[in-house]
């Protein structure tokens, strides 16, 4: 047989990829599983998104090649998006690149810049995205603590003790997942001025800033951002548009360019209709968070419940669409979820599955009903 890269044995297929087996095997033996671990919103985007997305079929452009950079109309409401929520003013034309998701933008901004023997900061707990690309560049990873009893925020003393010689990248995700925790101004003001100092490209991951959230920010809100940040966005969490692959990059215009030279040779655009759908979804008002996080609060007092009711402890003041919770006397995080599956045929997702500081918690989604949340309640009493 021909042999693998290398850089394949650095990585293992992802998490949710394995156990959602697991789970599809008890499903199709007759067990009444509630998945309560992924965070694939339930809900359905706006009507008028889909509506958008059906229209558009009959464009006699809407089955061409698209432009790599999305369609000017696309690129213009994700910079009014950024105007009217964020405060902020982008370039369409030089400061933003749409997606196919976000995770894709997490590969195109590795390869745009990491070479081989280069470092990446990546927090700890964090999405496990951003070891495996890493890793898959030929990259060092290099994990800064993320803790309880620093109310999940970066230690910026810690940070400057490193040896940063090597390092190109640094990965910041605020509001936090999978803890739910804001990002702390002060903190992040330290956070530019380090990666400026060090001339480290800053990138923040912020799909979650509507969900369960009054006071959405970007990075760009911040002094001195533009020069040394990048932010990627998403459709997918906000929007209920999961399965649709919109997101976004938005950062000074050299590096949207560097970006897009990667980005230009590994697709051949977004497709149409997706695009119009994007459009009709950025321009809906906010009444649409309104009612979204009004059914998310009734399912997050529930999971609430359900936490507690399993001996979890937890913080009230978090946002996103997680629940992130400490098991009660240092229980094993996944041999927790894995009696809770066979047991109870609960899916939650243990905290390991983020990093060494997510032993002993694990993680609710809130991207069940009511009915399955209750329904869970009653299984654990």
């Amino acid at each position: 047989m021909t042999a693998v890269a290398k850089r394949l044995h650095t990585v293992e297929e992802y998490y949710f990829s394995k156990k959602l087996k697991a789970v599809r095997a008890l499903i199709s033996e007759g067990a009444p599983v509630i998945n309560l671990g992924i965070g694939s919103p339930d809900l359905p985007p706006q009507p008028r998104v889909v509506e958008a997305l059906k229209n558009s079929m009959i464009d006699p452009n809407a089955h061409k090649y698209q432009s790599y950079q999305g369609l000017p109309e696309l690129r213009n409401a994700i910079s009014n998006f950024y105007k009217n929520n964020y405060g902020i003013s982008l370039n369409p034309e030089k400061e933003i690149l749409p997606l196919m998701g976000s995770k894709e933008g997490i590969m195109h901004i590795s390869m745009a810049y990491l070479n081989e023997g280069d470092a990446v900061l990546i927090p700890n707990p964090g999405y496990p995205t951003y070891n495996a690309v890493t890793k898959l560049m030929c990259a060092k990873t290099m994990f800064y603590d993320l803790n309880a009893e620093s109310q999940w925020q970066p230690n910026i003393a810690k940070l400057e003790a490193l040896d940063l010689s090597n390092v190109k990248l640094m990965w910041v995700n605020y509001p936090h997942m999978p803890t739910g925790t804001l990002g702390d101004t002060n903190r992040l003001e330290a956070l530019i001025q380090f990666a400026t100092r060090h001339e480290i490209l800053l990138i923040n991951d912020n799909p979650y800033s509507f969900i369960l959230n009054d006071n959405p920010q970007s990075i760009f809100n911040y002094q001195g951002a533009k020069a040394c940040c990048l932010e990627l966005n998403s459709l997918s969490k906000s929007f209920n548009m999961a399965g649709w692959r919109v997101g976004m990059l938005s950062g000074a215009a050299h590096h949207i360019k560097n970006v897009l030279k990667v980005k230009s040779n590994m697709d051949s655009g977004m497709f149409y209709g997706v695009q119009k759908g994007a459009i009709e979804a950025l321009n809906t008002s906010n009444d649409w968070f309104d009612n979204l996080n009004s059914t998310y609060k009734k399912r997050r007092n529930l999971v609430w419940k359900l936490a507690s009711q399993l001996g979890c402890t937890y913080d009230k003041n978090t946002t996103g669409m997680f629940v992130w919770a400490k098991l009660p006397n240092a229980l094993d995080s996944e041999e927790f979820i894995d009696n809770l599956l066979l047991e109870k045929h609960i899916f939650i997702a243990p905290g390991t599955i983020f990093g060494s500081n997510g032993k002993g918690y694990v993680r609710f989604s809130l991207c069940a009903d009511e009915n399955a949340i209750n329904e869970a309640i009653i299984r654990t009493k």
